[in-house]
């Protein structure tokens, strides 16, 4: 997708993921990244619905730029990976990648992207999500070993990157592709065309919101 003459105002990603700036760069966007102080918010507690936890912690990476960004709009973004009850973000360490992996193993599980837009004086907002079933492959033995032992886990959602070597342990997915990768690109595109096409619209409008 290649974006025509989008905004007026200047995008910020404020994320410390090359994935995300490669997939807002490859579709074309103009815009500028920061790591925001809070990289990677504390998990919310289990009672939180995932989708609910997902658009929270992205708003937290936004809000958290505010005061690095003059003018224009933040965008953040905050993927959790979910099976049923339990809530999967990024390992801590092999042994976290280990126990995640060999949960997800052989499941249909969804991997939700929470995703926001705040205006650099805060005044503004506006958040969605994106959810996508991805259907694992088994994750035994030798070749969990090795998986592993790669590092390939390593700042992922799950513990896997389907745009890696982790794509061979993926079955099917049913959603989108992006989203798995960290940035539901179709989601971010309707968003920002609603941000462009609706200025006066109220800090707590969220008109994509819904399962």
């Amino acid at each position: 997708m290649v974006v025509e003459t989008l905004t007026s105002w200047k995008l910020t990603l404020a994320s410390a993921s090359p994935r995300r700036a490669d997939l807002l760069r490859a579709a074309g966007y103009d815009f500028d990244v920061i790591v925001p102080p809070i990289d990677e918010p504390e998990r919310l507690s289990p009672s939180v619905p995932p989708i609910q936890q997902a658009e929270a912690l992205s708003y937290f990476k936004a809000r958290s730029a505010i005061g690095l960004v003059e003018t224009g709009v933040i965008l953040a973004a905050d993927t959790i990976v979910a099976l049923d009850d339990a809530v999967f973000g990024k390992a801590a360490d092999e042994h976290d990648a280990r126990r995640i992996l060999t949960t997800l193993s052989g499941t249909r599980h969804q991997v939700i992207t929470g995703v926001s837009l705040l205006s650099a004086d805060g005044t503004r907002r506006l958040i969605a999500h994106d959810c996508t079933w991805v259907t694992m492959r088994p994750m035994v033995g030798d070749v969990l070993d090795s998986y592993l032992a790669s590092g390939a886990w390593a700042g992922k959602a799950g513990a896997y990157g389907i745009q890696d070597q982790g794509d061979v342990f993926i079955e099917r997915i049913e959603g989108s592709f992006s989203n798995v990768v960290g940035l539901p690109m179709e989601t971010v595109a309707v968003m920002l065309q609603q941000w462009s096409a609706d200025s006066t619209a109220p800090p707590t409008e969220n008109p994509l919101r819904g399962d």
